[in-house]
């Protein structure tokens, strides 16, 4: 998306090199992937205690391993591509102006937004993969 957005190599790469570096956390070596499944956790611990129990009773899928992805490309496989612009934009702004997070309240977002099929499905984690991965 860079190229396209810059259309200059040169531009393109800076930006990419700095990209890497804001998600350099995100890669197994760094802390902010734990972080972000340990606040999902406790997210839906609090406010959707119906779907935690669901995820906690069919294989205990708590750990939010099934949103690795979102996190590591900031949701660029979730939405379709005119789309992801509009939300790497809110997402990059958000760490200015608001928050670092704004990602966290994306992804948990994204599960609250299929709550009713995951629990009419009574998902377990290998159904809750392939559910996300398809979408």
């Amino acid at each position: 998306p860079l190229m396209v957005v810059f259309d200059d190599e040169v531009m393109a790469y800076g930006c990419f090199c700095k990209f890497m570096d804001v998600m350099e956390d995100n890669f197994p070596h760094g802390k902010t992937m734990d972080s972000n499944f340990f606040n999902m956790r406790l997210l839906f611990e609090v406010y959707d205690r119906e779907l935690f129990e669901l995820m906690r009773s069919n294989g205990d899928y708590t750990h939010f391993f099934f949103s690795y992805r979102w996190y590591l490309l900031d949701l660029k496989r979730e939405l379709v591509y005119d789309d992801i612009f509009k939300c790497w934009e809110c997402i990059w702004a958000a760490r200015h102006c608001c928050t670092g997070r704004f990602t966290l309240f994306l992804c948990t977002s994204l599960v609250h937004n299929y709550r009713d099929v995951i629990l009419k499905n009574n998902m377990d984690f290998t159904e809750i993969i392939k559910f996300f991965n398809d979408m």
